[in-house]
């Protein structure tokens, strides 16, 4: 396959993705936590970085923005809804639209919720999602600027996509995601088995990313809110989606476990 993924651990548990088009030479960056790392795996690579992808204007995504752009020769795309709050922005991009990174297609995938103009990034023939803080494995984002209901929607569209797509997000979250998704749903052996799998890795020190989409959707709690059984279980039978996404939602902000 001509992409070619590097997963960037950044600052305290974020994450950055250099996507590099084999066929070409382009690479990207997607999201810009941290200059120093980002910089340090693209040298070790060889590759010269051309491009940012931007899903959101929350500060630990953008802020290497001006550093990295003054290193390199740098085209800073990102989500038109946001485009006041991203350093430098370049390219404005909505729902539907296409980003090219050398020879790879992207689609721009319009996700409110955890911020109001936030975007993913869906290269469909390399199944590869960047999802950004829409949707973690195992989990989502907290909804700052929209309702639950709206992110919710959003998750909905996500699901959709194939079982085959590899999903890369912007936070080492599953760890802990999975404690959560376990307290709701104690009964689901593949969740059990995922997360087993999920603490070995953290044991190495390796990262939980990517998942397949297809797995999360069996075993991500905030994918199934409208699932009966997993309503029933929250004390909701019969409650509406985006109600037992609430609560969900709710309940994960003050998880302790």
């Amino acid at each position: 396959m001509p992409a070619i993924v590097r997963l960037v651990p950044c600052l305290s548990d974020n994450y950055a993705v250099l996507l590099h088009d084999d066929t070409s030479g382009v690479t990207a960056i997607i999201d810009a936590p941290e200059a120093a790392p980002i910089i340090a795996a693209a040298e070790a690579e060889g590759w010269t970085p051309s491009m940012v992808l931007v899903t959101h204007h929350h500060a630990d995504h953008v802020q290497a923005i001006p550093e990295l752009k003054a290193r390199y020769d740098l085209t800073i795309v990102g989500p038109k809804a946001e485009g006041a709050s991203i350093p430098d922005l370049d390219i404005a991009v909505s729902d539907g639209d296409e980003v090219k990174v050398g020879a790879l297609v992207a689609q721009v995938l319009s996700v409110p919720g955890h911020t109001a103009g936030h975007a993913v990034y869906l290269f469909a023939s390399e199944q590869l999602l960047f999802a950004g803080d829409t949707l973690f494995s195992l989990g989502c984002g907290r909804p700052f600027e929209c309702p639950p209901a709206v992110l919710w929607h959003s998750l909905e569209r996500l699901r959709k996509l194939p079982d085959d797509v590899r999903l890369y997000c912007g936070h080492e979250y599953t760890q802990a995601n999975a404690r959560f998704a376990l307290s709701v749903d104690p009964g689901n052996d593949m969740l059990k088995t995922m997360a087993q799998a999920i603490d070995a890795r953290r044991a190495a020190a390796e990262p939980t990313l990517p998942s397949l989409l297809g797995l999360e959707k069996q075993t991500n709690p905030f994918l199934r809110a409208d699932d009966a059984a997993l309503a029933a279980r929250l004390g909701l039978a019969g409650a509406a989606a985006e109600e037992v996404f609430a609560e969900l939602r709710a309940r994960k902000n003050n998880f302790r476990g």
